[in-house]
């Protein structure tokens, strides 16, 4: 099945109020979430979402993707009052936005990671939403940093 039609299909499910899952694909969310080793669970985005919630959301050429929220914005406009979302994986330095309510269509509830479950109350994920979201400019030498170090201790 094309991975566009895959997740249109995943679209329309959460859109019903029922919980999906799939394999993580691709690095942006590392090292919280790994390619082809980590599961999420997710499910319609509720009306209310807030910095270091995991979404997916549809960009405006069609790609959908999986990032951490790292600011709300609400806009000033009174004919188009609505919140504006900055976006950025774990893995990344860029921040993407403005993504508005209409393209975010599941939030993260919980993951399978390393074999176990998370969810908002554990501590990793706890870390990973509210102290590594604020990390994103000394993220790429943190990661250089522990690379060495885990290449050093194996």
């Amino acid at each position: 099945m094309d991975s566009r039609e895959y997740f249109e299909l995943l679209k329309d499910i959460a859109a019903q109020g029922r919980e999906c899952h799939m394999v993580v694909t691709g690095n942006s969310m590392a090292p919280f979430l790994c390619h082809e080793r980590d599961t999420v669970y997710f499910k319609k985005a509720p009306d209310r979402l807030k910095t270091g919630d995991i979404v997916f959301f549809q960009r405006t050429n069609g790609q959908f993707v999986m990032h951490r929220i790292c600011r709300v914005v609400q806009t000033q406009n009174k004919a188009n009052d609505r919140p504006a979302f900055y976006l950025t994986g774990d893995n990344q330095t860029e921040i993407e936005g403005p993504v508005y309510p209409e393209q975010i269509f599941a939030k993260i509830t919980k993951v399978k990671r390393k074999g176990n479950f998370s969810d908002p109350h554990s501590f990793d994920w706890f870390f990973f939403a509210h102290i590594w979201i604020h990390m994103i400019r000394i993220r790429r030498p943190l990661m250089q940093l522990y690379r060495r170090l885990a290449s050093f201790f194996k």
